[in-house]
């Protein structure tokens, strides 16, 4: 949807009482009971988009639930939308009915049909670890009035994406819909994994003797412990490719998982391997940095 600010007409620092002005006059006019018989489908959507900017700025509260999924939505802009249909639950007053209520109500009384528009959406947060998101979770997540609904997190999921739980927004005029709770999926980060796209990254400390002689070692992954070789003579900044240990697609291959190897020698002075390097020939003359620059 456009800026509500734009819709209806108004600076950013606009006051409560200049947000109800400006509604006024402009549902006055564009009410579709207000219309002639042949402009009032037209009129009708329009009169939808003012009431919506309308009901995300009437007040404090509503300005800062806009500013919120206005900075989500921002985040996520080509994030897909997870749907979860949930039983709905009593839902609470639409926050437009005082003033319908009062600008409409000589209409309502004629006789005339009562108008019916789909309730607004709501945005809420959900914080999940890392691990959680990339195998998946059921998760509680408390709605405005106090409600909880149990929500499932898929397998996969990413920052910034939602998911949409039908019905669980604010009620609808006229007996329509009720709108839709947009739950916004913030991950917590991992002290070791990183995640690109479906791929997961993971540093690995490994001793001296697993990289000069090779081992096989059990590695992490996002779906536990599996078996790693390590090759004879590896490197530090050695990198090994675990295929299809990365994060789960709906439909499709899972991505792999990356290991980058790190030497770590042991804390204590060891004098044995202390001697040896000081008696190493071959590893006095060796220079890994003669590819570098003098700069």
């Amino acid at each position: 949807m456009r800026d509500p600010y734009e819709i209806l007409g108004l600076a950013r620092d606009a006051g409560n009482a200049e947000v109800k002005a400006a509604y006024r006059r402009l549902a006055k006019r564009l009410h579709p009971d207000a219309q002639s018989e042949g402009n009032a489908g037209r009129q009708q959507a329009r009169f939808q988009e003012v009431t919506a900017a309308y009901n995300q700025l009437k007040d404090e509260a509503a300005r800062r639930r806009f500013e919120a999924e206005r900075r989500a939505a921002a985040g996520a802009a080509r994030a897909p939308v997870f749907e979860e249909t949930m039983r709905r639950g009593a839902a609470e007053p639409a926050p437009s009915e005082d003033i319908f209520s009062e600008l409409f109500e000589g209409i309502r009384s004629a006789g005339k049909r009562v108008f019916r528009a789909r309730g607004n959406d709501r945005g809420y947060r959900l914080s999940v670890s890392f691990l959680e998101a990339a195998n998946g979770v059921r998760k509680r997540v408390r709605l405005d009035g106090g409600k909880t609904l149990e929500v499932n997190v898929p397998a996969g999921i990413d920052e910034g994406q939602q998911i949409r739980l039908r019905g669980q927004g604010d009620a609808g005029h006229g007996g329509a819909d009720a709108g839709d709770a947009l739950v916004t999926v913030a991950v917590e980060p991992h002290p070791r994994f990183r995640r690109e796209g479906h791929d997961i990254h993971l540093t690995l400390p490994v001793s001296l003797p697993e990289a000069v002689l090779g081992a096989r070692i059990d590695a992490p992954t996002v779906s536990g412990p599996v078996s790693l070789t390590i090759p004879a003579g590896a490197n530090a900044g050695t990198r090994l490719r675990l295929k299809g240990r990365g994060i789960a697609v709906e439909g499709g291959a899972p991505g792999d998982q990356y290991v980058t190897l790190e030497i770590v020698l042991p804390e204590a002075t060891d004098e044995a391997l202390r001697d040896f390097a000081a008696t190493w020939t071959a590893g006095a003359k060796h220079n890994p940095r003669k590819d570098f620059s003098d700069s």
